[in-house]
């Protein structure tokens, strides 16, 4: 055998040895960092949560959970666009920042339609308006009716200017004509603690959040803002089936990654988040959480938020909403 064909052997020898080597190498060949943008314990973190564990498992590589709170998820977002579009970073996404959020800016920091690639929708949940359990109120209804009888005495609580909740209250405003004064906090948890506390006296946020208080007494539920009544407060009616239907609003969840995301990787996110959403324990814990899991693929998942951004940067404009 000549120096040549020895020499052409041996390297397709040595390519032959490391094809499966090249193989493994296949994504994912390394832990995932999955960023929340808000702090633990929220209904974000619950739904990232929820995912991790089964996701992963179904991936063969851990997914480490980062939390990067700050300014209603805008800093977390804004820093997977300048992520390696890799499929080693990815974010749970949310209404806030992903529809409402970047039309309250001066500048927007990012295009949420364009500035990532979607992966697929987990959960959206209807939202619940709440009050003291004293209220004279028993539905929005009548809580609406209550205001109008005492104009400029009446606010609503958020957890942040710019956040759903901000924007289910001026919403509300919108359909029903009112002018409750907006109390913005620092959060949900300080936001339900004050309206307990009697400092405000209207919450309109994520089952997640409010279902325990509810339940527990400490919270009067007057609506639900989806199409259907929550399975877990059956007897609390819908804003539609109060006349207030224009008031109707939903919030998502779902799994995005940085804009260029290549095609198999986000096809085979999409195909692992998807069976872990048909898992039933996931869904039992979605459901007793407030949630409605909501499986939709990359392309259903950009078109829904599509709209949802339609809708409140409509509102935004309208309702003449700025962050100072």
């Amino acid at each position: 055998m000549s120096h040549p064909q020895r020499r052409a052997l041996l390297l397709g020898l040595a390519g032959a040895a490391l094809a499966p080597v090249v193989r493994a190498q296949a994504w994912p060949a390394k832990p995932i960092k999955l960023i929340v943008g808000f702090p633990p314990g929220g209904g974000i973190d619950f739904a990232a949560r929820t995912v991790q564990v089964p996701l992963q498992e179904l991936l063969g590589q851990q997914m480490v959970v980062e939390y990067k709170p700050g300014a209603g998820g805008l800093l977390a977002a804004t820093e997977l666009t300048r992520a390696a579009p890799d499929g080693y970073t990815l974010l749970l996404a949310n209404t806030g920042p992903f529809a409402i959020a970047p039309y309250l800016q001066p500048k927007m920091p990012y295009d949420p339609l364009r500035s990532f690639s979607y992966v697929g929708q987990i959960s959206q949940g209807s939202y619940i308006a709440v009050t003291r359990p004293d209220h004279p109120a028993r539905d929005l209804k009548e809580f609406v009716a209550w205001a109008r009888a005492n104009p400029g005495q009446v606010n609503f609580a958020s957890a942040g200017k710019g956040s759903s909740t901000h924007l289910n209250g001026e919403l509300l405003n919108q359909v029903t004509g009112l002018d409750l004064v907006h109390v913005p906090y620092k959060g949900s948890a300080p936001a339900v603690q004050d309206l307990i506390g009697g400092q405000t006296q209207l919450l309109i946020d994520a089952g997640t959040v409010l279902l325990p208080q509810v339940k527990g007494g400490k919270l009067k539920a007057l609506a639900v803002t989806g199409s259907k009544r929550d399975p877990q407060l059956p007897d609390v009616a819908t804003v539609a089936e109060q006349g207030l239907a224009g008031v109707q609003s939903i919030g998502f969840q779902g799994l995005v990654g940085p804009a260029g995301l290549p095609r198999e990787v986000i096809d085979k996110l999409a195909a692992g988040l998807a069976r872990v959403l048909a898992m039933p324990e996931v869904q039992a814990k979605f459901a007793a959480a407030g949630a409605e899991v909501h499986s939709q693929g990359p392309e259903a998942f950009a078109a829904f938020v599509r709209a949802d951004n339609e809708k409140w940067a409509k509102l935004i404009r309208d309702r003449k909403i700025q962050l100072d």
